[in-house]
C-alpha cells in the first residue's frame, strides 16, 4: 500500500506562515497544492514505490478529494471514499463538508462507506479528537487492508496525522510513503 499526503491547502499555507489556526473549515488546495498532487500522480504513474495502483482511496476532506481527483486523472483509476483515513480532528481545517455537498461535487465516486451527513469529529463541541480514537481508526483500517487481496495496489490519499499514526513519520504535503504491513506500528499511536 502507498500513502500520499494531500497537497498544500489554503489552511496549510497560512498556518505555515503564522503558526496560528487561520479558521478555514475544509479548505481547498492552493495552486502549489494542485502542482504537488499532479507531481505525486506522475511519480506514482512512473512506479514510485515500485507498485501498480489499481485502487485509490481518499479521505472525505476537500483537500484530499481534490488531490485524489488529480491523481486519479493521471493514473486512470476510480476513487473510493474511506472515512477511516481522515485527519485527526484538532484544527478548523478538520471541520468537513456535508456528505450531500461532496457527492454533488464528485457524483461518480464511490461514497458507500461515508454514511453520515456530518461525518467528521466536531472539535467545536467535543474538543480535539483523542489519540486513542485515531489509533483505533488506524488499527481498523490496517485490519481492513490486511484482508484486501490486492493491498499492494492500493494508494491512500490522506493526512499528516493519519500517516504519522500508521508510520511514526511526519511528512510534507504531496509526500509518497510506501507502507509495509510487516512493520506497521503496534499499539498506541503517539503524535
Amino acid at each position: 500500500m502507498i500513502l500520499v499526503r494531500h497537497g498544500q491547502s489554503a489552511w496549510n499555507a497560512l498556518f505555515g506562515e503564522t503558526r496560528v489556526d487561520p479558521g478555514i473549515p475544509d479548505p481547498a488546495l492552493t495552486a502549489l497544492g494542485r502542482d504537488q498532487a499532479f507531481a505525486a500522480g506522475r511519480r506514482l504513474a512512473a512506479g514510485a514505490g515500485a507498485r501498480r495502483i489499481s485502487t485509490l482511496l481518499a479521505s472525505p476532506y476537500r483537500r484530499t478529494l481534490e488531490t485524489a481527483e488529480i491523481i486519479a486523472e493521471v493514473l486512470g483509476v476510480a476513487v473510493t471514499i474511506e472515512p477511516l483515513v481522515r485527519e485527526r480532528a484538532a484544527f478548523s481545517c478538520d471541520t468537513g463538508s456535508p456528505r450531500a455537498a461532496l457527492v454533488a461535487r464528485w457524483p461518480h465516486w464511490d461514497w458507500a462507506r461515508l454514511k453520515a451527513e456530518r461525518w467528521w469529529h466536531e472539535c467545536e463541541r467535543h474538543g480535539p479528537e483523542s489519540e486513542d480514537s485515531v489509533a483505533t481508526r488506524s488499527a481498523d483500517f490496517v485490519a481492513r487492508m490486511l484482508a484486501h487481496a490486492a493491498r499492494s495496489e492500493v494508494c491512500v490519499v490522506t493526512h499528516w496525522g493519519f500517516i504519522r499514526a500508521l508510520t511514526g513519520q511526519g511528512v510534507v504535503n504531496g509526500a509518497i510513503v510506501p507502507f509495509d504491513f510487516s512493520t506497521a506500528r503496534q499499539g498506541r499511536f503517539d503524535f
